[in-house]
Parts: structure tokens; C-alpha cells; sequence
């Protein structure tokens, strides 16, 4: 009997992270990595970023049976100044090197005004959001940048270069539950909102990425398989060359900056051997040592920028960050984060080679 794919199960933010931290923990993860392992993922599901929350689990579950991550490892600074640092990440997740980083930048930037980290030997490290955040909870603005495992096509190319490359920015406003949060690829998309759409069996629109020859491609797995991601703007008569700029930017910030591997150098997802050693970089910068009122006048613009007419056919105008704190609102509503039957079964499949207990969830209504 087919299963009815316009069902959902509701699994609760409590027993999501559980689950990650569980599975982590039964593959030799450190009890205190697992649990920041499962606070970015389940961060991402409660932000509508399923590209980047427990779909993305298997992957650092291979990390760690593959010794790609070293679970006993942990980062250190290796060279510093008053206001900067370089960190070498030793191979631990990604998430592990993240939060070490960021809280060093936001130290610096609390005694100096600014605080900038770049990191190498690293690995993935969920949303990039999830750091800049990190910045705005002490009322500083906060940046994160990562390269990632080559699969941006460049305008004009057929080959896979940079990494999806995201840009995270940051920054608090009067009200503490409304900060400015901008967090993207600049890619067109994630690649794990590509992976989505082969989960769930769903083509994409065209602009996302390409196949083998270099041209747009509406197949998920095609693009995946062979092609790769265009940049953000998608072709180059849609202003794709900025996309990939801008991913260029991200890599001298991130590889370049911190002498990790870049580019096409990255370790992509699929290899087994070797360290991804991805460059990352984290800036927290106290507002209060430029000009007075910065909050207010950060809350009257995002406040005019909403009470802009919306376009015929729009209800609103949404600023940066909006759509992720709505998303997070019906979380709260429904008790509980909402993902697709196949979601449940590849989380199934998991569970029984991690050796745990199946992820706790109930049928939604």
C-alpha cells in the first residue's frame, strides 16, 4: 500500500535533538559536540531551512566513521592579535569550530569594538546564520562566511568551482526578538534544497542549476549527479556573473584569508579519505563605538521597509529574516516540527545503522 505523501509528521524540538545528538554519540561523537551538532540542525528545521537541519545528519554521521571529524579533537588558536586571530579548527565538526571562533570574535569585539576570526581545518558547520546569531544575543552585529565542497557552476562554465559559499549577516535592532538577519548562498539555492526536491521526488525551477553541458536544468538529480548549481541570479543574462563575484569574495575571505583549501581544492561530500579542511571566517563589531541609537534607527528602517505597498497579488513586504521567524512562530504553534514521510523513512534507515532508537514523532493532523 502507497503511503499518502500529503501527510506530515510532527516530530518536537526537544526529540529532534535527541535524536542527533544520539546518533552522533553512537558513531564516538563527544557528548558536548553532539548537543551543538543537534542545537544548528534542528535550528535550521525550526527555520524552514530542512536543506541544512536533519537532512544533512548521515553526512557528519559519515564524517565521524570515516575519521573525517575527530571527535576527540578540539580547536585552537594559533596566532592572535588584540582584535583578530586565526583558528585552527583540528578537524573537529564544523560546529565545534564555529562556536569556538565566534565566541573568541565576540570577545575581542566586546574589549577592542571588532573581532575577526578566520579558521582552517574545519568542516561543515550547518546555517551560517546560526553564528552571526550568536553576535546580535550580545547586541553586536556578527558575519560568517564559509567555503564549502565545490558544486557552483561559474557563468560561463561547465565545471563546478566554488561552493555554495554563503554570506550571513546579523544585526540587533531595539527589539530583541526582531534582530536583521540576512543568511544565504550565493548560490541560486543550497545545494540541500536541491537534495529536497530528489527526496521528495520534485523537479525545481529552472535557474537552480545545471547538467553536464553547462545548461539550466530542471532535474534534481540531474544537477546533482553531473551538472551543478548556478549562481545567484542563475544565467548570465539574469546577472548570474554577480552571484558568482560574490561567491569569489567568500573564498578569499574563508580559504584564501586562512590558508585552508579552496575551491575546487575542497573535498567534496562524496570523498572518503582526506580532510575537507574548509576556511571559514566570523566578525562581531559593537555598534555602540560608531554612532549613538544604532538599534532604534536598525528597528525604523526594517519598520519602513514592511510598510512599503506591497506589489498587486503580495500581502507584505518582508525584510531579511522574516520568513525563517515565521517559520519558527508555527513551530511553536503546532508543538513541533512538521517533515515529509520520506524525511521519516531516510531518518528510519539511520536510526538502525547508528544502532538507536527510531526518531520520536506522532501523525499530523
Amino acid at each position: 500500500m502507497s503511503r499518502d505523501m500529503s501527510q506530515r509528521y510532527l516530530v518536537k524540538v526537544e526529540d529532534a535533538k535527541h535524536f542527533v545528538k544520539e546518533s552522533m554519540m553512537a558513531v564516538g561523537e563527544k557528548a558536548s559536540h553532539a548537543q551543538g551538532l543537534a542545537d544548528v540542525l534542528i535550528l535550521a528545521d525550526q527555520r524552514g531551512h530542512y536543506s541544512h537541519g536533519l537532512n544533512r545528519l548521515e553526512k557528519y554521521v559519515l564524517e565521524q566513521t570515516k575519521g573525517q571529524a575527530i571527535a576527540e579533537n578540539e580547536p585552537f588558536i594559533e596566532r592572535e592579535t588584540v582584535s583578530t586571530a586565526l583558528v585552527n579548527g583540528n578537524n573537529a565538526m564544523g560546529c565545534v569550530v564555529g562556536n569556538y571562533a565566534m565566541g573568541i570574535a565576540i570577545a575581542k569585539a566586546k574589549e577592542t569594538g571588532v573581532g575577526w576570526v578566520a579558521a582552517n581545518n574545519s568542516n561543515h558547520y550547518g546555517i551560517a546564520g546560526m553564528y552571526s546569531l550568536q553576535a546580535t544575543e550580545q547586541g553586536l552585529i556578527g558575519f560568517s562566511f564559509t567555503n564549502t565542497s565545490p558544486f557552483l557552476v561559474p557563468t560561463r562554465s561547465k565545471e563546478r568551482f566554488f561552493g555554495t559559499n554563503p554570506i550571513t549577516c546579523a544585526a540587533p535592532s531595539a527589539n530583541p526578538e526582531d534582530p536583521f538577519v540576512l543568511d544565504m548562498a550565493t548560490t541560486a539555492v543550497a545545494q540541500g534544497k536541491v537534495e529536497v526536491a530528489r527526496r521528495t521526488e520534485k523537479d525545481v525551477p529552472i535557474g537552480w542549476g545545471t547538467d553536464a553541458s553547462g545548461a539550466s536544468s530542471t532535474n534534481a538529480g540531474e544537477i546533482l549527479d553531473s551538472g551543478g548549481l548556478q549562481p545567484l541570479g542563475g544565467p548570465e543574462n539574469t546577472s548570474g556573473y554577480k552571484g558568482s563575484g560574490l561567491a569569489m569574495m567568500v573564498e578569499v575571505l574563508c580559504g584564501i584569508l586562512a590558508g585552508a583549501s579552496y575551491a575546487k581544492n575542497v573535498r567534496t561530500w562524496t570523498e572518503t579519505d582526506g580532510f575537507a579542511n574548509l576556511g571559514q571566517c566570523f566578525i562581531a563589531l559593537d555598534p555602540e563605538v560608531f554612532a549613538p541609537g544604532f538599534k532604534d534607527r536598525l528597528s525604523d528602517l526594517m519598520k519602513s521597509y514592511r510598510d512599503l505597498q506591497p506589489a498587486d497579488g503580495e500581502n507584505e513586504v518582508l525584510v531579511a529574516g522574516d520568513p525563517e521567524r515565521k517559520a519558527m512562530e508555527k513551530v511553536e504553534e503546532n508543538g513541533g516540527i512538521l517533515y515529509h514521510p520520506n524525511f521519516i523513512t531516510y531518518l528510519d534507515d539511520l536510526a538502525e545503522k547508528c544502532g538507536v532508537e527510531k526518531i520520536r514523532r506522532t501523525l499530523h493532523d
